[in-house]
């Protein structure tokens, strides 16, 4: 057809930084599935430069601007190109992708599929070992025995009891092992010879096998609720429907595939056991409990995420990973590896960015509204460095729904800058602050307490409501992120869909700001974190406003982690601040009376967080959920890390199916639906009013 047709023509290829961009001739061969690139037009007939197979390949229009575009093929290798107009690449893109479908479909359609267990590579010796010479007419699949079972034809298949789901659920165990066995021998090939763990065919098997068995996961998921919906009528209420939970889980490990005939449970850690068992969170008290500060000690735990190594062991799941997903795709319900995990749970990163609670608290010590809203945007400004750990973009812990975060910050009063001083914190070299031994016992002590909790609200879509309030000085600030995240080729994109209300009481004044989008770039090699968008921060009752840019990195030339900004009067439309610098090294304040003021992050002090210890924590209470999963992370133990998660997950999974068949609504614990947002239960602004009211009735 015409979709069809072999184009080809010039495309500027870029190459690397000495030699940029250069115009190359591409041929798209689709009856081979090959895109061949030439010096120019007159080398055509010679040997081309360059050559890649589609099947499997992934075709993404960039970000950057409207001309250019990648070619990611399966086997890792990426052309990075360019054409003179959008409408060229459009061109280009679109035959590149139908290509790209029709000899990725070729490759099932050519290839029987895979028989019952008893494969084998046929040699996993060194690569120049003769069972691991590849002829040139034999492609990777034929490696593995071939066959199939058949199911009878012409004959309607009776209505499936519960006793028989878990007859299914068990062979589809089977069947998990079975392809986690098949994972494992493909990735244990060398690194380099003619039949690699890279090679295009065993890459497309690696992806197709897992989407096989999701799909499978899918179908049987039905079938339960369909059963679940017939019996419903038929028991008696509170009766529980003990087959809708796994006899063997699939997240067990077969040896050569074949089932145990022994019960799951007792393969399992306790850790394991113990994360499948604990109860229905809506059976658990969900009265909102108060933590005492005091009851909190001061955090040790100091998890840097700088580590590369497992990001580049486990290239090759990530390349399988790329291959299943599509441009512009919601990653909220993408399962994605666990090596790529940070060692803390997104609520606790929300804590994180209150790391400066110096500046916190001097936000209310402004003597004028102009001076609160420029301190307002000079701790907004400064809480995103400590909030990532570290340069390597890792993913926190997806809170599930009912998981809550605790912690406090104590800060002595005299770190804190008045109304005439200047918040030293942006001069004084990095250190750790240390509260006197005997401040506990002090009837007044001498340091302000910063109170935080987080609460994950729901989870499709997901949301986190967070609370901080410093009730001394009179001021709390109330949140609601929804985190929606999107595939954007060899980046993804995390746009923070909510809104935050900082209140100061004292003042009367509120203060409502956004979040910047976060990306996650460069995720086949060394993955990076910038942030991008506009931010608006505004005070309706002083009528100041800031309005806040963090610009994401330009493909020629720029600084990374730029941000600038401006705060103005919206009345007279004065400026009376900007700032401009990098969110994560140095800003520089200039006010409107001429003076300059430099903060430097990395020299700011970093107040530890106060947390309970793990024994003291509730059963959804970040730290103690995720432990398991953090402690093999620590070890490097992915394997472990991963059950660990997956046992999590799949709890999450069987608690949602339940209150859907018993039309339970979720209750939350410490936040209440507010219109489109969120607001926590027992705010400072409603405590300090009915404060006031009583006072005033009495007197």
């Amino acid at each position: 057809s015409d979709h069809m047709e072999n184009i080809c023509g010039y495309l500027m290829k870029y190459t690397n930084l000495v030699t940029g961009w250069q115009y190359r001739y591409f041929v798209l061969n689709n009856d081979a599935g090959l895109l061949e690139y030439f010096v120019n037009e007159q080398s055509r007939h010679l040997k081309p430069r360059g050559t890649l197979q589609l099947a499997g390949a992934v075709i993404s229009p960039s970000d950057e601007d409207s001309h250019t575009f990648t070619v990611n093929a399966a086997s890792g290798e990426q052309y990075k190109l360019r054409a003179t107009d959008a409408k060229e690449r459009q061109h280009w893109v679109s035959r590149l992708q139908i290509c790209t479908q029709h000899h990725t479909e070729a490759i099932g359609k050519n290839n029987p599929p895979l028989k019952s267990r008893s494969f084998s590579l046929a040699s996993q010796g060194s690569a120049n070992s003769p069972g691991v010479q590849r002829r040139p007419s034999q492609n990777a699949v034929s490696f593995f025995n071939v066959g199939h079972h058949r199911l009878p034809t012409g004959k309607r298949l009776p209505i499936m009891q519960p006793d028989h789901l878990v007859d299914v659920r068990e062979m589809m165990s089977q069947a998990e092992g079975q392809q986690r066995d098949l994972i494992r021998s493909i990735e244990c090939l060398p690194a380099s010879g003619h039949l690699t763990s890279l090679d295009q065919d065993l890459l497309m098997l690696k992806a197709t096998s897992m989407a096989t068995m999701n799909c499978l996961n899918d179908c049987f998921h039905i079938l339960q609720l369909q059963h679940a919906s017939q019996q419903k009528g038929s028991l008696p209420a509170g009766t529980t429907i003990s087959w809708l939970e796994p006899k063997i889980s699939l997240a067990n490990h077969f040896k050569n595939g074949a089932a145990q005939n022994f019960p799951a449970e007792i393969n399992k850690p306790a850790s394991v056991r113990e994360e499948q068992s604990i109860a229905e969170p809506c059976q658990l008290t969900r009265e909102p409990e108060e933590i005492n500060p005091d009851e909190e000690l001061e955090d040790i735990c100091d998890d840097k995420e700088d580590d590369l190594g497992a990001v580049e062991e486990q290239r090759s799941v990530i390349l399988h990973l790329l291959s299943q997903l599509k441009l512009g795709m919601d990653l909220t319900r993408v399962v994605l590896p666990t090596f790529i995990l940070e060692k803390r749970s997104l609520l606790e990163m929300y804590a994180d960015f209150m790391s400066h609670p110096d500046l916190f608290i001097a936000i209310t010590n402004g003597g004028s509204a102009e001076e609160r809203m420029i301190r307002f945007v000079e701790y907004y400004l400064t809480s995103f460095h400590e909030g990532r750990k570290g340069a390597i973009a890792k993913k926190p812990y997806n809170p599930i729904i009912g998981e809550t975060f605790h912690c406090s910050w104590r800060m002595p009063k005299s770190h804190v800058a008045t109304d005439a001083g200047t918040n030293c914190s942006a001069h004084c070299p990095s250190e750790q602050v240390t509260l006197p031994k005997d401040a506990e016992g002090q009837a007044e002590p001498d340091y302000y307490t910063v109170k935080f909790v987080a609460e994950q609200v729901s989870h499709h879509p997901p949301v986190s409501g967070f609370y901080a309030e410093c009730v001394e000085r009179n001021m709390c600030v109330n949140a609601h992120v929804w985190t929606k995240s999107k595939f954007l080729g060899m980046s993804i994109g995390v746009t923070m869909v909510g809104e935050g209300v900082l209140h100061l009481l004292e003042h009367g004044e509120e203060y409502t700001f956004s979040l910047p989008c976060a990306y996650a770039r460069s995720i086949l090699t060394v993955p990076w974190v910038e942030l991008g968008g506009k931010v608006n921060i505004n005070c309706a009752k002083t009528g100041y406003s800031a309005s806040i840019n963090f610009h994401t990195k330009p493909f020629y030339g720029g600084k990374l982690h730029r941000v600038t900004g401006e705060v103005k009067q919206n009345m007279t439309n004065t400026v009376v601040c900007r700032v401009q610098g990098e969110w994560n090294s140095v800003l520089e304040f200039t006010y409107s009376n001429g003076e300059t003021k430099y903060v430097d992050l990395t020299k700011l002090f970093v107040t530890r967080k106060r947390v309970r210890p793990l024994e003291k924590q509730g059963p959804f209470e970040s730290r103690r959920l995720w432990q398991h999963v953090t402690e093999s992370l620590r070890d490097g133990d992915i394997d472990k890390a991963t059950e660990h998660k997956r046992a999590l997950e799949e709890r999450q999974r069987n608690e949602e199916r339940l209150r859907a068949e018993t039309e339970t609504p979720w209750c939350t614990k410490y936040f209440l639906k507010d219109g489109d947002g969120w607001v926590y239960h027992k705010p400072l602004w409603k405590t300090v009013s009915a404060a006031q009211t009583q006072q005033t009735d009495s007197n």
